[in-house]
């Protein structure tokens, strides 16, 4: 075989609690987390299940991708790779060189360009690339945050979500993202402004007038985190009057546990506490209009290149 092939990158998570450790270990590159930080984590794993599901969603993804470029006539190897559990990126890149693959296009799973994250993603992308004996080019998919049909998919899943609420009317909407520590996300960083354009995208497709922006997941640590944080939100719109709200996670792609216990678990108890119900977008997933964006995504980015 000889040609390109696309890989799906995601920041990786783990399938039982007895990965826990390893996982978090990799995060904080090689240092293992102290006893405290480490029940911590593994209690939030508890809350959801034991694991998270999303190295499981991720090669759904990955396999309707492959389908979806297929019936297009446009058939290419598709693989997936993690950021910090195997199966790493950097040995996913060496696997598609070894598997003939002359042209890596890799695709993060985050539709908002963030300068410090998709630099990680690409050094890895590019270093494993240039170390295979075979050395495949590769080119690193950068934002994504405005394709239409990830507007048409997120507009789809939020319009669910407002039409279980009492008075879908009178919901109030928060688009949320992963936090970063302000030194990173902050400045001219593109992330936190291209947060905002997504979550402006569906809100005008929906015509939404109660709705706005929170950052949710913020790291434990002393420095700043980008704000304003989805719980004080929730507090603020609850002392405003209101008693639905509706969660749409416009930063991820697929349930993991920054949505199942982050959103499902800590923000739902925080809104029942103030007397609000919270209702939560489904995540994309393998959702056929998703699938189709990244379909989309892979065929330009072939033809850019295609054409330079």
């Amino acid at each position: 075989m000889s040609g390109p092939g696309i890989l799906l990158m995601a920041y990786g998570a783990p399938e039982r609690l007895d990965q826990v450790e390893a996982y978090y270990t990799d995060i904080r590159r090689g240092s293992a987390p102290p006893a405290p930080l480490l029940e911590e984590l593994l209690g939030r794993y508890r809350a959801i299940g034991g694991g998270s599901p999303l190295s499981r969603i991720v090669e759904r993804q990955r396999a309707a991708l492959a389908s979806e470029l297929a019936r297009r006539g446009r058939p290419a190897p598709v693989y997936c790779g993690m950021k910090h559990i195997a199966p790493f990126i950097g040995d996913v890149v060496r696997r598609m060189a070894a598997d003939g693959v002359d042209h890596v296009v890799a695709i993060p799973l985050a539709p908002q360009h963030s300068t410090f994250n998709d630099q990680t993603y690409g050094r890895a992308v590019e270093e494993a690339a240039a170390s295979a004996p075979t050395a495949p080019r590769s080119t690193v998919v950068g934002s994504w945050h405005d394709q239409p049909r990830l507007v048409e998919a997120m507009a789809a899943a939020t319009a669910e979500a407002l039409a279980r609420c009492g008075d879908p009317a009178s919901a109030h909407v928060f688009f949320t993202a992963h936090s970063l520590p302000e030194r990173t996300g902050g400045g001219t960083d593109p992330y936190a402004h291209e947060v905002a354009a997504t979550a402006a995208l569906v809100a005008e497709r929906l015509s939404l007038e109660r709705c706005d922006v929170a950052f949710q997941s913020a790291g434990r640590t002393s420095e700043r985190w980008m704000g304003p944080d989805l719980l004080s939100e929730i507090r603020r719109a609850a002392a405003a009057g209101a008693r639905e709200v509706v969660v749409c996670p416009v930063g991820f792609v697929a349930d993991h546990l920054e949505v199942l216990y982050d959103v499902d678990v800590e923000a739902r108890a925080v809104a029942r506490s103030l007397g609000v119900r919270l209702e939560r977008a489904r995540a994309m997933n393998d959702d056929p209009t998703f699938i189709a964006a990244l379909a989309d995504i892979a065929l330009s980015a072939l033809a850019r290149e295609a054409a330079a």
